[in-house]
């Protein structure tokens, strides 16, 4: 008999369903989140079980990794996509596990892409880098912000970056603390931001994927590494538009009979790839002539923000065939018209 298996993942517990082939609950338990004690549970059903259904929080690194070392087969639920019966009166916690049980009996289960774990370690350090240069951007402005609110003059940020820059002497003894603690942060948040950077540059050189995307014109070491470490596997993706579509590269809207009807979810696909193929497209429009004919072409019949999406778009299907193929960025492919 096949046998699923739900669990719903909180922060410090979760909760286990396993049911049969007709809806029947055979095992319901609430864990904490120690893996031993859900493998404990899992174990009896482990040769019936077709799979166990995990959702997609923000703790579910431990748990997959977990069971699949154990031989579980694990199916992480996109949870933006599970639908469930809207003339409910009443859910929980056990009632959601065994909802996960029930569509994935169905075989309408809603799942996403497993990230490699080998690999996984890299791509958040390289997401890492980016809320540090955030936070250093943060820290920047507030620091400008204050000089300029007590001298009347700017400053510009590239110089407060670095290591040669001086402090002045501003304000009394309060107003000159605050400004050492700002240029403390920032000098801090820089030398991790080298050290990440070097360290991800080191163990991403041999790879040749990574070298081949840095011939798209706007994409080098940081935008490359971004983009090679969302992706992931570039084979799970069915073809450039399925690529360029997680990349928040193309337009989200309903049609009907011709007629636009709505828009769907826009922030359906990967963050951080829309950001790098945005800022591929910003530095395109610099280093290419072709990508920036494209753009001025696309500008004069729309506006600027549709005309650098239109670039971006551009760029995401290269980059798919790019990888997808091993082979350099020929921008005749893309821009033959201009």
């Amino acid at each position: 008999m096949t046998m699923y298996c739900g669990i719903d993942l909180h922060s410090n517990n979760n909760v286990i369903c396993v049911i049969d082939d007709a809806d029947h609950r055979v095992c319901e338990k609430k864990c904490s989140n120690e893996l031993h004690e859900v493998i404990a549970v899992l174990s009896q059903f482990k040769f019936e079980l077709k799979a166990v259904a995990i959702e997609s929080t923000f703790n579910w690194y431990w748990l997959v990794d977990g069971l699949m070392a154990e031989g579980f087969q694990v199916e992480l639920v996109n949870t933006a996509k599970v639908v469930q019966y809207e003339g409910l009166k009443n859910t929980n916690d056990r009632y959601d596990a065994y909802h996960l049980a029930h569509l994935m009996r169905l075989g309408i289960l809603p799942t996403g892409y497993i990230y490699p774990k080998p690999y996984r370690g890299l791509r958040d350090l390289v997401r890492k880098r980016m809320q540090l240069v955030q936070d250093r951007t943060s820290q920047i402005i507030r620091f400008g912000s204050m000089i300029q609110m007590h001298t009347g003059h700017s400053l510009a940020s590239h110089h407060i970056k670095t290591k040669k820059f001086i402090l002045p002497v501003i304000g009394d003894t309060n107003v000159q603390l605050a400004l050492q603690c700002h240029l403390n942060l920032i000098q801090s948040l820089t030398l991790q931001i080298k050290a990440i950077e070097r360290s991800v540059l080191t163990q991403l050189a041999p790879h040749d994927s990574f070298e081949l995307l840095k011939s798209v014109p706007g994409i080098g070491d940081i935008l490359g590494q971004a983009i090679l470490l969302e992706t992931g596997e570039v084979d799970r993706f069915q073809g450039p538009g399925n690529f360029a579509s997680y990349c928040r590269c193309v337009e989200s809207k309903r049609t009907s009979n011709g007629k636009k009807k709505g828009e769907n979810n826009r922030k359906n696909g990967n963050k951080y790839l829309a950001w790098a193929f945005i800022e591929a497209a910003n530095f395109a429009i610099r280093l290419s002539p072709k990508a920036k004919a494209f753009y001025q072409r696309k500008q004069s019949k729309t506006n600027v923000i549709v005309a650098r999406k239109a670039l971006a778009h551009k760029l995401s299907r290269a980059c798919y065939w790019i990888m997808k193929r091993e082979v350099p960025f020929d921008e005749s492919l893309i821009f033959h018209k201009f």
